[in-house]
C-alpha cells in the first residue's frame, strides 16, 4: 500500500455527497453501534463531512483537504487512515478524478445500517459483542428497541383503502400522460433527494474456495442448487468471520439441512457460532483474530520439514496468538493489539505476514513491539505487495540489515557514541543455511545466547502445537 503523501495531498480538493439523505437519528446509530468499532476519529471525520452537507442537499461546496485539517485539528496521515477505515466498513464510497496533475476527490457519504439491520448483521454485531461485553451491548439492545404495536386480535384494523377515498376520472387521462411524462422524471444528470437504505457489508465470494466446498457437498449427497446466491454471501461472511475452512464449513452445512435438501441460513449461522465458541472457549471473534486466507496459503500438503511446519502454523494461526506464544503466553496489551489491528487495516498485510512481522520484531527486538518500528517494516512490506507467509519471510532475510540498521538509527539519537556488541535473536526460520562447528563452538562460549536460544525453540514448539 502507498503512503498517505502519495495517495493524498493537502491542496488536493474535495466535494462531499451524500447516497441519501442523512437523519438525525443515524447520528445516534454512529455513536453508539459505530464508534466502538471505528474509534472516535473516525466518527469525528465522517460527522465534520457530513456538516458541510447544507440541510436537505446532497452535494456540497468543493474544499480542500488543508481546511479539513485544520477544521479537525488533524494531520493529513491521520485524516487518510480514518478514511481508510471509513471505507472498509461502508461508510464512505471515495472517487478521485486527476487532470493536468491536479487531483479532486468526491467522498460519498453512505447511510449506516439501521438498527435492526446491524443486530441482525451476522458480523458486526459479533464485533460489537465482542469489543463492548454483554451487559453493555444488551443496554444498547434495549436503547434501540421499544414495544410493539398491539396485537392484531386486540383491536380492529379499520383504515380506508386508496380506492375507498378516492375515484379516479379518465377522461382525457390518456393524453395528458403523453403530454407531461417527460416532466415526470427527474433531469439528465440530476436525482430525487431521498432516502436509500444501506447494505450489510458483504465479504467478496473469491475469499472462500467454493470449489472444495462442492466437492465435499457431492460427496454428501447434497444437491448443488442448495447454495443459492444467498447462502453462498452468508458462508462468505461466516468464513471471513469465524475462520472457517471449506472442510469444516461443509460438515456446519450438513448440520443446517432441511428435508427439502434446502440450507436454512438461520441454522447455519447459529452452528459456525458454536463451533467457533466451542474451539474459542466460549469468546466470540474480534478485528484481529483472523488467519491466512486459504487463497493466499502456500503450505498445502502435509508439513514434512520443520519450517514447513512453521510455514503451515503461521498460515493457521490468529496474529494475537502468535503474539501470545511469542510472549511466553502473556496476552497483548490494548496497545499492543491497536498496532496489530492498524497493521492489517491499514497497510492491508494478510494475517499471516503479520504472523512473520510479530515474530521478526518480538524476537529481534528483545519482546519490544513498538509502533513506530513495526508500521516502518510493515510500510516496506506493504510496498513490496508482500502476501504469503514464505514472501515475508525471505524479505525478512533479504532485508536483515537494512531493518537493524533502522532500529539502530533510534537507539543512537537516545545512547552515547559507546559501542556495545551484541547477538541478534532471530526466528529459527531465519537461516537457511546449516549451522557451522564454529557456530557451535560459539553456543558453548555464550551461554547467555543458548538459554535464550532454548527459550526460542520452546516458543516455537508452542506456536506449532
Amino acid at each position: 500500500m502507498a503512503q498517505h503523501w502519495q495517495e493524498i495531498l493537502p491542496i488536493d480538493r474535495y466535494i462531499v455527497a451524500a447516497e441519501g439523505l442523512l437523519h438525525e437519528y443515524d447520528r445516534k446509530v454512529l455513536t453508539f453501534l459505530y464508534q466502538p468499532l471505528i474509534g472516535s476519529t473516525c466518527l469525528s471525520l465522517y460527522m465534520t463531512l457530513w456538516a458541510e452537507l447544507e440541510e436537505n442537499r446532497l452535494w456540497s461546496e468543493s474544499s480542500t483537504h488543508h481546511l479539513l485539517m485544520n477544521l479537525m485539528g488533524m494531520n493529513l496521515k491521520d485524516i487518510y487512515e480514518a478514511r481508510l477505515k471509513l471505507e472498509g466498513i461502508g461508510l464512505i464510497k471515495t472517487f478521485v478524478k486527476t487532470v493536468d496533475d491536479e487531483r479532486s476527490f468526491i467522498y460519498e457519504l453512505q447511510p449506516p445500517l439501521n438498527p435492526e439491520q446491524f443486530f441482525l448483521d451476522g458480523m458486526l454485531n459479533i464485533y460489537l459483542f465482542r469489543k463492548i461485553g454483554k451487559n453493555h451491548f444488551a443496554r444498547l439492545k434495549r436503547f434501540f428497541t421499544d414495544q410493539q404495536k398491539p396485537k392484531e386480535n386486540e383491536f380492529q384494523n379499520v383504515t380506508k383503502s386508496f380506492q375507498d377515498v378516492f375515484a379516479s376520472e379518465t377522461l382525457g387521462s390518456m393524453q395528458y400522460l403523453q403530454d407531461v411524462s417527460g416532466e415526470l422524471k427527474a433531469e439528465e444528470d440530476e436525482q430525487f433527494v431521498g432516502r436509500h437504505e444501506q447494505k450489510g457489508i458483504q465479504i467478496h465470494a473469491d475469499t472462500f474456495d467454493f470449489g472444495l466446498l462442492m466437492a465435499g457437498l457431492n460427496e454428501s449427497l447434497v444437491p448443488g442448487k442448495a447454495l443459492t446466491k444467498k447462502v453462498k454471501e452468508v458462508i462468505s461472511n461466516l468464513s471471513f468471520l469465524y475462520n472457517i475452512n471449506p472442510i469444516e464449513m461443509k460438515n456446519l452445512i450438513l448440520d443446517a439441512i432441511t428435508p427439502n435438501n434446502e440450507i436454512d441460513v438461520e441454522d447455519l449461522r447459529k452452528a459456525a457460532r458454536n463451533w467457533y465458541q466451542f474451539e474459542n472457549n466460549d469468546q466470540y471473534p474480534s478485528l484481529v483474530e483472523r488467519t491466512q486466507p486459504p487463497r493466499y496459503r502456500v503450505q498445502l500438503e502435509e508439513p514434512k520439514t520443520k519450517e514447513e511446519m512453521l510455514v503451515r502454523s503461521l498460515e493457521t494461526t490468529s496474529p494475537v496468538k502468535v503474539f501470545r506464544d511469542a510472549s511466553h503466553g502473556i496476552e497483548p496489551s490494548e496497545t499492543e493489539l491497536k498496532i496489530i489491528e492498524d497493521v492489517m487495516f491499514k497497510k492491508k498485510l494478510l494475517p499471516g505476514v503479520v504472523n512473520v512481522l510479530i515474530q521478526y520484531v518480538l524476537l529481534k527486538a528483545d519482546s519490544k513491539f513498538t509502533k513506530n518500528y513495526v508500521e516502518q517494516i510493515a510500510s516496506h512490506w506493504a510496498r513490496k505487495e508482500v502476501k504469503t507467509v514464505k514472501e515475508a519471510m525471505e524479505l525478512a532475510r533479504d532485508e536483515h540489515s537494512k531493518y537493524l540498521s533502522w532500529n539502530e538509527e533510534k537507539k543512537n539519537r537516545k545512547s552515547a557514541s559507546k559501542k556495545t556488541i551484541r547477538t541478534e535473536l532471530l526466528p529459527d526460520w531465519f537461516d537457511k543455511e546449516p549451522k557451522k562447528e564454529g557456530e557451535e563452538g560459539q553456543k558453548e562460549r555464550n551461554p547467555d545466547l543458548e538459554a535464550k536460544k532454548r527459550e526460542i525453540e520452546e516458543m516455537l514448539k508452542a506456536i506449532e502445537d
